[in-house]
Order: C-alpha cells, then sequence, then structure tokens
C-alpha cells in the first residue's frame, strides 16, 4: 500500500492476536514497529517473532504512567510516531445482572480509558512537530449493536466508536486522519478463551452470511489500508469487518 514503506507505527496490544498479524503486516509494508502489550513475556516472544529491528515495551495502557511510557519508548525508537494502531483490548462474559463492578470496571480502563490516553499521547506527539499522521482505533461491531453477556464490552467498544468521531473532528485540521474498524467474530486467542471449538462452529454457521470465522490477518489489511496514503480522504470513519454478520437483521 502506498505510504507506509519506513513509517514509524506503534501497535498497542501488539503482541498477540490481531496485534501480532498487524505487526506482521506493517513489517511487509516496509513500515518500522514498534509493540506494546501487557505480558512482558509475550511482548517479548512478539519481537523476537518479528525481527528486522521491531523493538516493544510492557505495560497496561489503562495506568496513564505506564501508557505514557510505552509512547515515549515508541518514540525514541522510532523517531517519530507517524501511525498508532490503538488496539489493546479485553473481553470478558457475563450477564448483566451478575457483572461485578470490578469487572466493568477494568473493562472499561483498558478498553476506553487506555484506548484515550494511548491517543492522546500520540496526537500530542504528532502535533507538536505539525507533521500530521494517522490513528485507527480499535472498536467491535459490538459499538453497532448489543450482545448479550458483554455489558461492559459493549459499552466499552461503544465509547471508542464516539471517541474516534470526536477526536477526528477535532484533530483533522491538523493533518491527523483518525477512524476506528469494527472487526466481528475473528479467530483470536482473547476469543478462543471465552468459548470451545464447537461454539465457534455454531456461531458462524448460524450467524456469519459467508459461513465462516474471520481470521487476524484479515483485520490486519484493514488497520494497514487505513493508515495508508490510499485512505487519504477516510476520515471519522468505522470500517466492519464481520463476513456480513451485521448485515442481519
Amino acid at each position: 500500500m502506498r505510504g507506509l514503506r519506513d513509517k514509524g507505527v506503534l501497535i498497542s496490544g501488539g503482541s498477540s492476536g490481531i496485534g501480532l498479524a498487524t505487526a506482521r503486516r506493517f513489517g511487509e509494508e516496509g513500515a518500522r514497529v514498534f509493540v506494546g502489550g501487557v505480558d512482558a513475556a509475550e511482548v517479548g516472544a512478539a519481537v523476537a517473532e518479528l525481527g528486522n529491528d521491531v523493538a516493544g515495551v510492557a505495560g497496561d495502557v489503562s495506568r496513564e504512567d505506564e501508557a505514557g511510557a510505552l509512547i515515549e519508548a515508541a518514540a525514541s525508537a522510532l523517531g517519530r510516531i507517524d501511525v498508532l494502531i490503538n488496539n489493546a483490548g479485553i473481553a470478558r462474559t457475563s450477564p448483566f445482572l451478575d457483572t461485578s463492578p470490578e469487572d466493568w470496571d477494568r473493562t472499561i480502563a483498558v478498553n476506553l480509558r487506555g484506548m484515550f490516553l494511548v491517543a492522546q499521547g500520540v496526537a500530542r506527539h504528532m502535533l507538536a512537530d505539525g507533521r500530521g499522521g494517522a490513528i485507527v482505533n480499535m472498536a467491535s461491531t459490538n459499538a453497532l449493536g448489543g450482545e448479550v453477556a458483554f455489558s461492559a464490552y459493549n459499552a466499552s467498544k461503544g465509547g471508542v466508536l464516539q471517541l474516534t468521531r470526536t477526536m477526528a473532528l477535532e484533530l483533522g485540521t491538523a493533518g491527523i486522519r483518525v477512524n476506528c474498524v469494527c472487526p466481528g467474530f475473528i479467530d483470536t486467542p482473547l476469543n478462543r478463551a471465552l468459548s470451545d471449538e464447537e461454539g465457534f462452529l455454531a456461531y458462524e454457521r448460524n450467524e456469519i452470511p459467508l459461513g465462516r470465522r474471520g481470521q487476524a490477518e484479515e483485520v490486519a489489511s484493514v488497520y494497514a489500508f487505513l493508515a495508508s496514503d490510499d485512505a487519504s480522504f477516510i476520515h471519522g470513519a468505522a470500517v466492519v469487518v464481520d463476513g456480513g454478520q451485521t448485515a442481519a437483521m
């Protein structure tokens, strides 16, 4: 894709699943990549696998100091953050009436507060030198409609969608494009922790018009497109990657 070679790309939540697939994709596009993740061993394994001078640090994006440390480490390693793939997130399942305040708080902290902290910090870096950039946030089809037993996750991803729109309104004139992706049912370690293989098969059979689950690489390709010059007039958008799931009434 045009405009990605030699760009400095920070990927939060880049040590597994969609984030790791995205790191690979940006590497294939010739970008310089820095990954973050909450687990130090996982970040180390991702960096070792990716090679090609990829670097990374561990930290919890919901903590202001650790989000700031991630951004500063990435800026130092890359020279400049041209692209933020704001991908870190968690999911926990429980019926609304059984959801504990602790689970609610943790989900909102990572998925929404963490998204805000990293985006704000990177945007300030981009604004400081006046060269613009691209920020792509991780939302979900759960931002567009509810799903049973995911009240905290649904709320957090709805917040990400509105955060993205607000950022787009405020940052566009500075040359910072802001969009989000809304994946549906993707085969990732996060989703596999919430279901077994039979649950996967039943879901893709009954809920997805294409008749199959999505792959992390298919979301990574949308991340890369939205960060590229090929998407130069796409701003404030929520791009759905769901095999047709949200097309059904």
